[in-house]
């Protein structure tokens, strides 16, 4: 479990620290360094991808596309060096990796000396360590395959192996503190792609999944079906997006486990106010069953939705969540607290305020036009 990364003179950090926890969300304004905090774990992962490597790429694995190796470097950095600082739950001492700008045009950054292994939770295969970016597939008639072991095989950065997935493990046991609430109550199943069916049904709305990879292609498909009725399988295209956007985060957080790492940018796209907060306590229970997961954020029902989960359904321990709020005031964030009635204990301005301001000044223009 990754509690502490440390970024030096990387894009628009000079030196700043977040705490991180079972369950840490990034918040704020547009271009103030969430996706750049992410970005840092990323080009340590590389390091897992090619251990014998000496350089990371800055485009392509991913999903990154940082441009030259000149662009990410502070402009007041007093040298070419990028420094990410990790501290590791159970070690020591926190690892410190160094990376060199080779020369202005590269697209790549040089690993310097130093270092060591990266942290447990980068190092994981498969479904333990899982990143879905912002630009996730949208709805489609194929999805691809991937030629890795079943075992070795994840969702895809933007959800592109998610049918494969579900395929391949879909008679899988999902862990006890991820069944659906209402597991016991309904159906009593306890494997993969009913569980997926049920979480997907109550935050989006009722339906059935079946996944396949037909043999003789190479690739695979998923379709819906509206339950109870005797209808023809449903094309992804004809359900709208949200289905096809949740999805892989659905999947990817029931195959998580203790230890595992769960990275999701904007994981409320394309969805009903409702279903993104039930998707906000359902990642907040993937972290309150053992994994890590860091959510990059714009949506207050997200944020509501793990505060649920601290005070109502109580999945989640308070000190296991953290808000950083990455305002215009300071290149850094400002860390903010859940106690166990799911209050937090920082509001700064800026910070989902926008419904207070529009009403208060609709409140404004009626009493005008009296």
């Amino acid at each position: 479990m990754i509690t502490n990364l440390r970024i030096r003179h990387f894009k628009r950090f000079t030196d700043e620290s977040f705490a991180l926890r079972p369950l840490t969300v990034l918040t704020g304004l547009n271009g103030t360094g969430k996706s750049t905090t992410i970005q840092s774990l990323l080009l340590v992962r590389q390091l897992v991808d090619s251990p014998v490597g000496r350089v990371v790429q800055l485009n392509g694995p991913y999903g990154l596309a940082l441009g030259e190796a000149h662009e990410v470097l502070h402009p007041d950095a007093p040298d070419s060096t990028i420094e990410i600082e990790i501290a590791d739950r159970g070690v020591e001492a926190p690892n410190v990796y160094r990376f060199t700008v080779p020369d202005e045009q590269a697209l790549y950054l040089r690993v310097a000396e130093g270092g060591g292994a990266p942290p447990t939770g980068l190092c994981g295969t498969g479904s333990s360590f899982t990143y879905l970016c912002a630009e996730r597939l949208g709805p489609r008639d194929q999805l691809g395959v991937s030629a890795e072991h079943p075992d070795l095989l994840g969702v895809g950065v933007q959800g592109e192996y998610t049918a494969q997935v579900l395929a391949l493990h879909e008679t899988r046991t999902v862990l006890e503190p991820l069944l659906h609430p209402t597991t016991r109550s309904t159906h009593n199943v306890t494997t993969l792609r009913t569980q997926v069916e049920t979480w997907a049904s109550d935050i989006i709305r009722p339906i059935k999944i079946t996944a396949q990879w037909p043999p003789g292609i190479t690739a695979s498909t998923i379709r819906f079906q509206e339950p109870g009725l005797l209808s023809e399988p449903i094309r992804p295209a004809n359900m709208g997006f949200g289905f096809s956007y949740a999805l892989p985060v659905i999947v990817a957080g029931l195959l998580a486990g203790p230890g595992d790492v769960l990275i999701v940018e904007n994981p409320e796209a394309h969805l009903h106010p409702g279903g993104q907060s039930k998707l906000g306590r359902f990642l907040a229970r993937v972290a309150g069953a053992g994994a890590q997961v860091i959510v990059e954020t714009h949506s207050d029902h997200v944020l509501n939705g793990a505060r649920l989960a601290v005070a109502e359904e109580q999945s989640l321990r308070p000190e296991e969540a953290i808000v950083h709020y990455f305002g215009e005031a300071e290149a850094g964030s400002v860390p903010i607290e859940f106690n166990a009635r799911g209050e937090l204990t920082e509001w700064p301005r800026g910070f989902f305020d926008q419904i207070e301001q529009d009403l208060g000044r609709l409140a404004r223009a009626r009493r005008r036009g009296r």
